[in-house]
Parts: C-alpha cells; structure tokens; sequence
C-alpha cells in the first residue's frame, strides 16, 4: 500500500475578525462564500506567507523520514485555504530536499496552460532532480481556477483532454514534431528535458463529482483518487471505473484506486477531535462556502456533473455528522488505525493519501499529529494494506498506458 501525507496550506493567520472586516456575517456575499475567489488580498502579510512555506517543507522533510511513500501537492488561486499557487514549484523543493518519498501532484491542472509542452519540461525536470521520484497527476482544476486564470470554463473539458494527450505526446515523441489542434498550435515540440521514467511519469488522476472525468481515467488505465468522498459515493465510483475498465480491456484492482482522507490522531480522544474540528475551517465554516456559480461556472461540466457537484455542496454537514460517517478521523492511535482499517476493508484503495492536519492548527499540535502517525500509526497502515492484498501500482509495476508514438493501446503484463 502507497501512503502519502498531505496538506492544504492554509494561510492560518487569517483571523474571524480580519474576515469580518472584509464582510459581515451577515452580508450576501460573505453568505455565498468568497474563501475560494474574492476574499481580498489585503490580509496577506508576505512575512506570514515565508513562514508558512517553510514550516510546511519542514513538514515535508519529516514525513519523508517518518516513511510515508508519498507527499501529495496540490494547487489553487487566489484562495486563502491554500496558499500554494504553482504545484510545480512546490514540487521541485519537494524534490531537492527529501530523499525517498515519492512527489505526488494531485495535480496539474491542464487546462490553465496556454503551452502544456512547457508543462512537459517542468514535469521533466522534478523527475529528474528527484531521481524518478515524481507522480505527475493531471486535474481539471475547479471553476475557481477557470475564473482566476481567466480560462473560459466552456473549453475546460476539450482543453483538458487536447493538453493531455500534448503532454503525453511532448514526453513520449522524439522531436521535432509539430502540433496543430485546435486548443493548441506549437510549431515546435522538441524539449530537451526528458522524464527519467520512461516512457514517462505515472499520471494519476483525483476528482469528486465528475462522471466523465472517472471515464476518462479508466480509459487511459489510471488511478482515479477520490477526494473525502463519502463510502456510498466512493463504492459508486469504482464501481463505474470497474465497469469502464473492462470495456476497455483490462481488470481493475486497489492498484487503480485511491483515497484521500482526513485524519487528525492525539495523545487522547478528546484532543483529536478538539483539534481535528480544524477542518471545518476549510469547509467553509469561517469565511462561507463557495458559491455555486464559481464552483460549477456554466459550460465548466455536464448537466449531469454540475448537478452532481451543486448537491455536494448542498449537503455540507456538521463536524458530528461527518465523524460519523468516516469522512473525518480523529482519535487516539488506535482508534484511528481501526478506523482506517474499516475504510480499507470497505473500499479497497491501493493508495492512502492522509491529509493529517489543517486550518489554524497550532503547528507545534500539527507537528506532533503528524510524529505520533508516522511512529503508531503508519507501520500499522502498511501491514494491514499487505495483510489485505492492497497493493499499489509501484508492488505491481504493471500499468495501462497509451503509446502516442504509435498510437496504439499497450498492456503490460
């Protein structure tokens, strides 16, 4: 089993009153949530923001230490839950300064890119400072990062699909070569930094709501990560994985699944999940839920998606509720290592992304979360994903992948 840690880095400083200051509580706009778009940038204090970045690559540092396999990176704009605005430049430090863990970016977000073979060349060169260390996961990239790249949302899905296929071709295809689609015309693909992997980095690929998005997955054989969904939405998901999987040619397994999953674990119960309530400041409980009409722009999904992704967003719940229902863990360590293990058994992921802690966490408390998981709990997460047969795609090393030079569907054995 592949177990990687994650966090969103929040901008913490941001307190309920420099908030209030920007809106009311009350106010409309503060109602519809601008945590995601229009929270103003007034309240970024640069000295804050250094210190952030390097208390989370001390982070980084230490849970390549503490074993996890993996770190996982993402990327947003222009929001105050995270302030890691370019997944690539996380992502080199990442590389230059760990030594085993894998860089997992979950992901690179296509469609924002007006050259995705200039995206080639800085995958290229993080697997290749990190000695093949990187996982070059692709995303849509939400209908906040449409709008704060000033990227038409209508073209997203084409955009994605036309980028992607221009990535794997850059990577893959010897140059000079031209490409004329009809996203994107470069006259010369030809990059000289090439992927150490051969013939290219995995491509993984996470997501919520988007039916399509899991189609596209299991055509091209990838591991689709399922971001905190709910155990019913998760076993749906694979479920249409598992049946597009087979029309496509091959079986999918745990190899071809992962979860991320919130998990805050404490010397006691009660401190967990005291502490653990921390993720509710991301969900929206401190600066509003994210509106709909930037979440899900018109033309960014299908009908069936969009209404998919406005009932999610109906159905926030309270801390209590989603405690409940597994979406949030937080105990002691063995309460949390029982707990995974009901998710492990219940939905069989290969790959366990572990989004420790978050929002205004004290980082001293965060740091000795994340201590106290790599030396209690982690061992254990690795023997149960052996003891259950969960095994990720690097035990197996045996992807589906499309050959762009020929143009043909390769299966590895």
């Amino acid at each position: 089993m592949f177990v990687s840690y994650f966090t969103e880095q929040p901008y913490s400083p941001l307190t309920q009153d420099k908030a209030d200051q920007h809106y009311p509580w009350d106010h409309p706009a503060r109602r519809l949530g601008d945590n995601v778009l229009l929270h103003s940038n007034r309240f970024v204090d640069p000295n804050e923001l250094a210190k952030i970045y390097a208390d989370h690559i001390a982070e980084y540092q230490l849970a390549d230490e503490l074993g996890f396999d993996g770190i996982m990176l993402n990327e947003h704009h222009n929001a105050c839950y995270c302030t890691q605005a370019r997944i690539s430049i996380m992502s080199t430090v990442v590389a230059a300064k760990t030594k085993n863990t894998k860089i997992v970016q979950l992901g690179n977000p296509l469609p924002l890119w007006e050259n995705p073979v200039q995206l080639a060349e800085d995958t290229s060169m993080i697997d290749l400072i990190s000695g093949g260390r990187l996982v070059a996961g692709i995303v849509r990239g939400g209908g906040p990062e449409q709008l704060s790249n000033n990227v038409n949302p209508a073209f997203n899905r084409d955009r994605f699909q036309e980028a992607h296929d221009l990535l794997l071709h850059a990577w893959t295809v010897p140059g000079p070569t031209r490409w004329e689609g009809e996203h994107y015309q470069v006259r010369v693909v030809n990059p000289w930094a090439k992927p150490l992997q051969q013939p290219h980095p995995r491509v993984w690929v996470p997501g919520i709501a988007s039916k399509e998005t899991v189609e596209f997955a299991a055509r091209h054989a990838y591991p689709y990560v399922c971001l905190n969904t709910t155990l019913e939405d998760t076993k749906r998901i694979w479920g249409l994985y598992d049946k597009v999987a087979k029309e496509t040619g091959f079986e999918a397994g745990p190899q071809h699944r992962g979860y991320l999953m919130r998990c805050h674990v404490a010397d006691t119960e009660e401190k967990a999940l005291r502490q653990a309530r921390e993720f509710m400041w991301l969900a929206g409980q401190f600066t509003g839920y994210g509106s709909p009409a930037w979440l899900a722009p018109s033309g960014y999904s299908s009908w069936e998606a969009r209404q998919g992704r406005l009932n999610l967003e109906k159905t926030q719940n309270s801390f209590e509720s989603q405690v409940a229902n597994g979406t949030i863990i937080a105990g002691t360590p063995d309460q949390v290592t029982k707990k995974i293990r009901w998710w492990l058994e219940n939905t069989r992921p290969g790959m366990l992304m572990l989004w420790v802690y978050d929002g205004r966490l004290d980082r001293r408390l965060g740091m000795e979360s994340l201590n106290l998981f790599g030396k209690e709990v982690l061992p254990a997460v690795h023997a149960m994903g052996k003891e259950l047969g969960l095994h990720d795609p690097f035990q197996i090393n045996a992807p589906v992948s499309w050959d762009y030079a020929s143009g043909k569907k390769k299966v590895a054995a």
